[in-house]
């Protein structure tokens, strides 16, 4: 099980840009299931994810 840390404020100190996807409500309810088990929003989970797989490519997240 890994800890992910609950962002306290957007970066750069302002306001973040939303983005908005559809997704089948029984796949977003296992997303929120994992999300709680970890302790995060899903939108923070989400975004954990996204930094994740671009550091497998060899990319550094910039956010």
């Amino acid at each position: 099980m890994s800890i992910i840390a609950r962002e306290k404020k957007p970066k750069g100190g302002g306001q973040s840009p939303q983005f908005k996807m559809r997704i089948d409500p029984a796949l977003k309810e296992q997303l929120d299931a994992v999300a709680a088990e970890e302790g995060v929003s899903l939108a923070s989970w989400l975004k954990e994810l996204a930094r994740e797989a671009l550091k497998r490519k060899g990319l550094e997240p910039k956010g």
